[in-house]
């Protein structure tokens, strides 16, 4: 029998998706939860199709029988943002729009981090210097709008670039920018135009989600719930001793978790008493430290996080979490050098990419950590950090160079 009781609560649905797409950052509930189920193996996956890709840490997104993968390329000796889209049973390149943008240099490669959103036939980017882009998603050599947020708002680059994922909801495209007033912002999803701004917090590299008809995200400075109308209902100290906030918040009914390299976590209770929100730390976990692997909800009692330590550099291990009291009931290593991705899948075993290009399935109980399939995808040292897309049997992950569909079963 298993120990830990397949969860199958109800989670805030992005209308973007369609059917079984993978249409923004997480998937569709942007949760890293999907409803499809996959056998273990014994080979490695068969590769579908491959092409070669741009660079940068962006996820692909699957969505109306398309990829969509958002990189930079040189033209003429200058760094141009690229959004590809690819046909996703074939893998044949569509279309690519490009925009020229200004230099950004990183340690761990110029291209963006942020994962493109698709919504309502539009697909949204957020590039390293936060030019913020729609397109659609028929068509996407002319950008719907564009908007350079750094320049316009005189806000700070971050040392690793702009990487929140930008959350569509309703009628917003709401993406973290930095500054006085503009820690938090809002754009009408249609036109660009600015529906508001809050918050003088920093920007992080975290992106925000939406649950409890509320935004709810992790700045440089603050956890933090926000109205659709950009107040603020809540707010939590947190910050990270290297401005490196990178996970997404995690929500389990009424309780908030959120993760950095050097803070470690906090579990926050949010509730609201006579029209007023408030946010109550329940625990705090400095060995919870998430490097930019947000934890997946296996169960209401149950989590899956990735840690590691940035000072002293430690490696990444894989630990099940009692989400009551942040008491750790095992720990795995060897789960990649800094990072892995993971998706719950609908019998609640749980499928991950690490930062080697290693594929694994397994199935967590309270009991253990077992280990059903591993199989190397492709070689990387340590920077395979984009997060895979699962969508009908099918895995789309990149690489440092190429973007890749594997069948499984």
């Amino acid at each position: 029998m298993r120990s830990i009781l397949l969860f199958l609560g109800l989670f805030c649905l992005a209308p973007s998706a369609h059917g079984d797409d993978w249409p923004q950052w997480l998937g569709p509930t942007r949760d890293g939860i999907s409803q499809e189920t996959i056998a273990p193996w014994k080979e490695v996956p068969k590769v579908l199709w491959k092409a070669p890709v741009g660079d940068g840490h962006s996820s692909p997104v699957v969505a109306h029988g398309k990829v969509f993968l958002f990189s930079m390329a040189l033209q003429d000796g200058k760094q141009h943002e690229q959004l590809q889209v690819f046909d996703a049973k074939k893998g044949d390149l569509l279309e690519t729009a490009s925009y020229p943008k200004d230099k950004y240099e990183s340690i761990f490669g110029n291209g963006p981090r942020a994962t493109p959103a698709v919504f309502d036939n539009t697909v949204y980017t957020y590039g390293n210097t936060a030019v913020l882009s729609a397109f659609s998603a028929d068509k996407i050599q002319q950008p719907l709008f564009q908007n350079d947020l750094l320049k316009e708002y005189k806000a700070k680059n971050l040392t690793f670039g702009i990487s929140a994922s930008p959350l569509v909801v309703e009628n917003l495209v709401v993406v973290p920018v930095g500054g006085a007033g503009h820690g938090m912002m809002a754009f009408d999803r249609k036109t660009g135009k600015e529906a508001w701004s809050a918050l003088d917090d920093p920007a992080s590299y975290a992106a925000p989600v939406y649950k409890h008809n509320q935004i709810i995200a992790l700045t440089g400075a603050n956890a933090v719930g926000l109205s659709l109308k950009g107040e603020v209902l809540w707010k939590y100290p947190f910050k990270d001793l290297l401005n490196e906030s990178s996970t997404t918040p995690v929500v389990i009914g009424d309780k908030v978790v959120v993760s950095s390299v050097t803070a470690g976590a906090v579990c926050l209770e949010i509730k609201e008493t006579d029209g007023k929100w408030s946010a109550k730390e329940l625990w705090k976990k400095p060995e919870l430290s998430c490097y930019f692997s947000t934890p997946i909800v296996l169960s209401p009692e149950h989590m899956l996080m990735v840690t590691g330590n940035a000072i002293p550099p430690k490696p990444a291990r894989l630990r099940l979490v009692e989400i009551a009291t942040g008491k750790t009931l095992w720990e795995h290593e060897k789960i990649g050098k800094y990072h892995a991705s993971l998706i719950k899948l609908q019998d609640g075993k749980v499928l991950g990419v690490d930062d080697n290009g290693y594929l694994f399935l397994i199935d967590p109980t309270v009991e253990k950590y077992t280990e059903l399939s591993r199989s190397r995808l492709f070689p990387a040292n340590g920077n395979a950090w984009a997060h895979p897309a699962l969508v009908h049997g099918k895995l789309y992950v990149r690489s440092a160079k190429e973007l890749f569909c594997f069948e499984l079963k």
